[in-house]
This record gives structure tokens, sequence and C-alpha cells, in this order.
């Protein structure tokens, strides 16, 4: 197979640099706790992976040459970034009615009565527990699975590096393979640099912004997607 790989790493890598909703899902678990962000980004691969095999089989064309599969699959994804914005918002809105409930309480107890700092045990629990880390894979995986603009990308960049004395299939599934491959390293060095800064969106009134802010660039993207569907 003959392909031109210096290119082909060069459209992947601009293709990540390139913020979008994965990055964010990313990011905001990460800032959580290290782990979640590990799963957001492998959550977010794994959605990558079924727009390859898709791409590899043909289906992905199928659905691009329908404008109505195409509509639905928008809409889904739409739907989805703007479900993840309103939990971000909601959430950045009762943290702010817990901490003004618990002003003034510095510490509280764990569970064999031992004082504490006020949020260290659940903080704990909440970063490595296994249901927050399915949750946030999950949310990578829903997140680049109904994003059309990934099923796109397989459909229209990766023929442009295939040969075509080979395999078109076998090509694609092979390049599909080293792009992922690139995202978890891409993904795991960000969720390194976002969890040095986990200790800045500790403090609530960032943690607050944070969220906030994330939350409504969801809703934002969600709506611009839905209004191109």
């Amino acid at each position: 197979m003959s392909v031109d790989l210096i290119g082909f790493l060069g459209v992947v890598l601009v293709a990540y640099v390139v913020p979008g909703p994965d990055f964010l899902v990313v990011v905001r678990a990460a800032a959580e706790h290290p782990s979640k962000g590990r799963a957001a980004a492998l959550g977010a691969q794994a959605g990558l992976c079924v727009h390859m095999l898709a791409a590899a089989v043909g289906l992905s064309a199928i659905a691009a040459r329908s404008p109505s599969v195409y509509g639905a699959i928008k809409l889904l994804g739409a739907a989805y970034l703007v479900h993840l914005g309103v939990r971000a918002v909601l959430a950045a809105r009762r943290a702010v009615r817990e901490r003004r409930r618990t002003e003034g309480e510095a510490v509280g107890r764990d569970e064999d009565g031992a004082r504490c700092p006020a949020g260290t045990a659940e903080a704990a629990e909440d970063g490595g527990a296994p249901g927050g880390r399915r949750s946030v894979f999950g949310q990578g995986f829903l997140t680049n699975v109904l994003n059309p603009k990934a099923a796109l990308f397989f459909l229209s960049i990766l023929p442009q590096f295939v040969d075509d004395s080979g395999s078109p299939a076998r090509q694609i599934f092979l390049l599909g393979i080293l792009d992922v491959l690139i995202g978890v390293v891409y993904w795991f060095g960000l969720v390194l640099v976002a969890a040095r800064l986990r200790a800045l969106l500790a403090r609530p009134k960032v943690r607050h912004r944070w969220e906030l802010t994330t939350g409504w660039l969801f809703i934002a993207i969600g709506a611009g997607v839905a209004a191109a569907a």
C-alpha cells in the first residue's frame, strides 16, 4: 500500500487540534479526575471506530447520500450536545445552591468518623468510581458516534490517501486504526494538561464558571448543528 503518510498525519493532527464537542467532553471529564478524562477519551475513540468501520463497509456512503438519514444523524447529535449542555448548566447551579447551604462548614466526617476537609471523600469517590468512568466513556462515545462530521472525515478525507491498486476497505481500515491511535496519544496528553489545572478548577467560583461556560458551549454547538440540519 503506497500512502502519503506525512500528508495523512498532517490532516489528522489538524483535525484533532481544532476543538470540537469531543474536546469539551474530554477536558471537562479530565478536570474532574484524570481517570475520567482517559475514559472519555477512550469513549470518543471508540465512537470514531464506529465511523471507521462504517466507512470501510460503505455504510457512511449510504448515509451521506440519503438526506433523511444524514439529517436524522445530525439532529440526534445536536440533541445529545444540548442534553450535555443543559446537564452542565444545571450542575453548576446545583453546586452554587449546595455551597450556599453548607457555607461556613469547613470540615466533614468520613465513614469512620474521622474529620476531613468537606467534600474530600466525595471527590475521591467521584474520581475513582467505576460508574463515573462508565458515564463519561458513554458521553465520549455518543458525542463522537453522533457527530456526522466524523463520518464525513472518513468518507471524504481518507479516500484521498487510498491507493487504487489495493483494497479500499482494507486501506481505510488501516488508516482509520492509525487515526484512532494518534487520537489516543493526543487525548491522553490533553488529559495530563487538564489534570494539572484541577487545583484551579477545584475552586468553587472557577468551577462554577467552567461548568457554565462548557454547558453553554455544548448548547450553542448543538443548536448550530440543528440549525444546519
